[in-house]
């Protein structure tokens, strides 16, 4: 199953997408998608339902694929290539930070620029969405807890993140810098998360090329490693590392501007658009 999020900020309305594509309204059943929602009673609700309506969503904006979470989990250097084109060592154990829960976004909402922006770069991402509560999982139990995936763009002003001291959540964290979405594609529909083909392009030219098969930790062992330190809750999102092809790794570095235009896939998770602009 497929779930979306409509509407202007802060007003979003849940939906569906069906098997012929179009989007059906689900605010008739449910008033939210929110992270109490996200169960295997919401499937079997939804699926139960008849006559949902269908939605035009020409002219709308379409908003992150799930509610606001209570923690955004990041997972670093996950990938060999990215480690490698950072010049930093391949990690023995995941690497954990966390963006601000303010940052999340809609996919095709804009990336702000700031006048104190030197360095903002791109990571095409897969995330997962927890859904039942996790605390001291193993390996072979923690795909239980995942709810579904979504597709997330871990937007990063780099000079904030490496160069003013501190912890990387600082140059993770302004508003609009966790584009999630479009949808929220339930863990049935997603037989094998570790084959999965991630794609992003910034203004037509091809950044990024990558498969979560390269993952140093894949998604069942990054679960259950978090919630060694912590009980991972439902509506949790784990953005689960990028894949080489970063701005910060080009020689020479490239990084947006206002202007630029972000493009980002995963397989059967959908598509991202986000435009930067210059915040006034």
């Amino acid at each position: 199953m497929r779930f979306i999020r409509f509407g202007e900020r802060g007003n979003e309305r849940p939906g569906i997408v069906d098997d012929d594509g179009a989007v059906r309204d689900l605010s008739g059943l449910i008033e939210a998608l929110t992270p109490d929602m996200l169960s295997p009673e919401l499937i079997a609700h939804v699926a139960a339902a008849d006559g949902l309506p269908v939605v035009d969503l020409a002219g709308q904006r379409i908003g992150a694929a799930i509610a606001r979470p209570g923690t955004i989990w990041c997972i670093g250097l996950n990938y060999v290539d990215h480690a490698n084109e950072a010049g930093m060592a391949i990690p023995s154990e995941p690497v954990v930070f966390s963006k601000a829960a303010s940052a999340l976004s809609g996919p095709n909402d804009a990336i702000p620029f700031t006048d104190d922006m030197t360095k903002l770069d791109w990571e095409v991402e897969l995330g997962i969405v927890i859904g039942r509560p996790a605390f001291r999982v193993s390996t072979a139990d923690a795909l239980d807890h995942v709810f579904g995936y979504t597709l997330v763009n871990d937007v990063s002003e780099r000079a904030w993140q490496l160069e003013r001291g501190g912890q990387w959540i600082k140059g993770k964290s302004h508003p609009g810098f966790c584009p999630a979405g479009p949808w929220l594609v339930t863990r049935d529909e997603v037989p094998d998360p570790q084959a999965l083909a991630l794609r992003l392009e910034v203004n037509g030219e091809p950044m990024q090329d990558g498969t979560t098969a390269d993952m140093i930790f894949p998604v069942a062992e990054i679960v259950s490693y978090l919630s060694r330190f912590a009980r991972l809750e439902p509506g949790d999102l784990i953005c689960t590392g990028t894949p080489a092809g970063v701005g910060a790794g080009m020689s020479p570095a490239r990084f947006l501007k206002p202007g630029d235009s972000v493009r980002l896939t995963i397989d059967g998770l959908g598509e991202q658009t986000q435009r930067v602009e210059a915040l006034s």
